[in-house]
């Protein structure tokens, strides 16, 4: 278990987060994973104990507390602190967090019975930048496609985000995904 007081530091130099204030971030995600949150009350604090390095209205903050409530087994204590991630401007701190934030949002959504919200949110990301995270977006669609009942609409991303990474039948199952969802041509 980790222990707020035993990190170190401060995390802002003139409102800028530092790079020492990321890795401890990372550090204490590193653990959560390794220890397989076996105290989520404590992990929460040590995410709090970093948070109250940040100015209050820190996007970044409401988003590591939302991720910690998320992740300990919380989505609806999470949904309010992404949206306030994101209403606060993660966007402007960090593209990629803001489009973890609409990913772990949308998830939360659909875990407390709004998966119609959390299709609105994640729409958009299918013709955002391509990142890493593209895949996860269409797993985290999908699967809120699948809680409307939409699930040839679902398996058709899941499918064209699976034959990317094929190393043969690319073509074919990228053809299947979009004919699960588009009528065949005569």
């Amino acid at each position: 278990m980790l222990n707020p007081g035993a990190i170190p530091g401060r995390a802002c130099d003139g409102g800028a987060v530092n790079s020492d204030w990321e890795d401890r971030v990372t550090a204490a995600w590193a653990a959560f994973d390794d220890r397989a949150a076996e105290d989520p009350p404590a992990f929460r604090a040590v995410i709090d104990a970093l948070v109250a390095e940040l100015p209050e209205a820190s996007p970044l903050g409401a988003f590591e507390q939302a991720c910690a409530w998320d992740s300990t087994g919380h989505p609806d204590r999470a949904v309010p602190l992404y949206r306030q991630a994101l209403d606060g401007g993660l966007a402007d701190v960090s593209r990629y967090k803001a489009r973890r934030a609409r990913i772990q949002l949308a998830s939360s959504l659909r875990n407390t019975g709004r998966a119609e919200e959390g299709v609105r949110l994640l729409a958009p990301e299918l013709v955002a930048e391509s990142d890493e995270l593209d895949d996860a977006v269409r797993a985290c669609l999908a699967l809120c496609l699948s809680s409307l009942g939409r699930d040839r609409e679902g398996l058709s991303l899941v499918l064209g985000a699976l034959a990317a990474h094929l190393p043969r039948y690319r073509r074919s199952m990228a053809d299947y995904a979009r004919l699960l969802v588009e009528p065949a041509d005569g």
